[in-house]
Formats: structure tokens, C-alpha cells, sequence
């Protein structure tokens, strides 16, 4: 146990992470807005199962020994496509998912098996690695967050539209099938994100964990967005400042953190409960939908 932690020269290791204190800021805001509406939507299995053809695509490409990155994009953009063209209906969203995610990880676990180089790159893929973001990967992440977050700032007030009040969204021509599709895309690029800093396995703590202890303690559809990304960013950066002068990866870190925050906002929810103040929105659906004339 003495071996686990020293932070004696914390100073000089900073300077060997600073690529991935940008990455995770970047994926603390892309998961804290994307995390909203994983839970609006009822997603999270999604994520989950986005996640493992993620780790498929990024093993794969440490196998042929290509981009990690591009490899991680790929497959989760794969996955998001089959699961938004195969499960509009959530009852077959289910399905699918659960048909990829042990598909996803049998490949991975078999690009893995054959792969000859490092160990720790094979582990980095399931748990994060505080090193591993080199500058061309950080390249790769930049790019893709902007993308996710453009995506996100275009399809905002529709995508809420439909989510709390599908109907009406329709009776007003929105296309509900299109908006999803476009939504489950991000939800890809963001997962990939999620698997260069925390690994495949631990990827519902930025995108899902955040915005549950939003929901938990506020309904406003302008402070939960803001509260779901300072969260995340919170848990993934200072997931990394922890692990720097340890030997754990950094998932536990981050998984940790992000884990504390949720119940820190379920004792303050349950605290306002019992005192009658406030109003609590539920983990699942937003307490009041937006009014139509509000939405264009």
C-alpha cells in the first residue's frame, strides 16, 4: 500500500499530463451536455453498448497498429449508426444493444489476445490511461469535441422538443426518427471520447453519472446542463490530478469522484424533500416539457 501513492514530485509530472487535462476538460463538457439528454432519453444502456464496439474498433486498430483514435471513432460511430437506424422505438433500441454489446467486446477481447506489444496498452483500452494522449491523439479529440459540440448547439431545442413532448413534436412537423439518428451519432462520437481517457469499461461515469446528480438537484433546463458539465469536468480532471502520483489507473479515480458528487446531490435532493422546498426532477424525465411556442 505505501507503493500506491507519492506525490513528492507531483510539480515535474504535471508537465507530462497537460495533454490530457485538455482532453478531459473537453470530454468533461461534450459529456456533461450529452449526458442531459442520455438521460431525457432513457440511453444509458446505449452508451454502454456504444462503448464496447468503441473498445472493438480502437483494439482493432492497436492491432494493425493505426490510429487508437480513429480506430475508437470508427466503432463507435458504427454502433451509434446501427442502433439509431435499428432502435427508434426503445424497445428495440434494447434489442440491438444488447445484441452489439457482447459482439463489441468478443471482438475486442480477440484483437487483444492477438496483439504482441505493451500490456499496458491492451489495459489502457479498458481503463484509461493518464499518458496515453499524445499530441496527434489530442488533435483527434479537439476535433471530434467540436464536432459533438456544434451538433449539439444545432439540434438542441428540437431534440429537447421531442424528447418531453414527442406528439406535439410531431403534430408540428419535427422529424422525431432524423433527430434521433443525428442524436445517437454525437452519443457515438462522445463515448469514443469518453474510451481515450477512461477506458471502455468505466465510460458511464462522464456521460451518465454527471447529469443524474443535475437532474437530482435542480429542474431548470438551463442550470442541469451547466450543473451535469461541471460535474463531469470535475471528476475527469481532477480523476487525473489524483492519479498522477499513483500507480491506480485513473478510472477509479474518476469513477470515485463522479460517484461521491451523485450522492452528495441525492442527500441535498432527499434533504429538500423532506424540508418541502423545492422541486425535484426526476433521473429519468424532465419535470415540465418545454411550451411548443417556446421551440421554433
Amino acid at each position: 500500500m505505501d507503493g500506491l501513492f507519492d506525490y513528492t514530485d507531483y510539480g515535474a509530472l504535471l508537465g507530462l499530463v497537460h495533454n490530457s487535462l485538455i482532453a478531459a476538460a473537453l470530454l468533461g463538457v461534450v459529456g456533461g451536455l450529452v449526458g442531459v439528454f442520455v438521460q431525457v432519453r432513457d440511453m444509458q444502456f446505449a452508451v454502454h453498448g456504444i462503448s464496447e464496439l468503441s473498445f472493438a474498433g480502437a483494439a482493432a486498430a492497436l492491432l494493425l497498429g493505426g490510429s487508437v483514435a480513429l480506430g475508437s471513432v470508427l466503432g463507435s460511430v458504427l454502433a451509434a449508426a446501427l442502433i439509431g437506424g435499428l432502435g427508434v422505438r426503445a424497445r428495440d433500441r434494447n434489442s440491438v444493444i444488447g445484441v452489439l454489446m457482447p459482439f463489441g467486446l468478443g471482438l475486442g477481447v480477440l484483437f487483444l489476445s492477438l496483439y504482441d506489444g505493451r500490456a499496458a496498452n491492451k489495459f489502457g483500452l479498458l481503463t484509461g490511461q493518464i499518458v496515453a494522449v499524445d499530441t496527434v491523439r489530442l488533435g483527434w479529440l479537439v476535433g471530434v469535441s467540436v464536432v459533438v459540440l456544434v451538433g449539439m448547439a444545432v439540434l438542441w431545442r428540437p431534440l429537447m422538443f421531442i424528447s418531453v413532448d414527442p406528439e406535439v413534436a410531431g403534430a408540428r412537423g419535427l422529424p422525431a426518427g432524423l433527430l434521433s439518428i443525428a442524436f445517437t451519432l454525437l452519443l457515438g462520437l462522445a463515448v469514443s471520447l469518453a474510451v481515450q481517457v477512461v477506458g471502455a469499461l468505466l465510460v458511464l461515469s462522464l456521460l451518465v453519472t454527471p447529469a443524474a446528480a443535475a437532474f437530482r438537484v435542480t429542474a431548470s433546463p438551463v442550470l442541469a446542463p451547466v450543473l451535469s458539465t461541471v460535474f463531469a469536468v470535475v471528476s475527469a480532471v481532477g480523476g487525473i490530478l489524483l492519479a498522477l502520483g499513483s500507480s491506480i489507473p485513473i478510472s477509479p479515480f474518476v469513477t470515485t469522484i463522479s460517484f461521491t458528487i451523485y450522492l452528495v446531490c441525492r442527500v441535498v435532493s432527499a434533504r429538500r424533500q423532506r424540508s418541502g422546498w423545492g422541486t425535484r426532477l426526476s433521473e429519468d424525465v424532465p419535470a415540465a416539457s418545454p411550451s411548443p411556442a417556446s421551440i421554433p
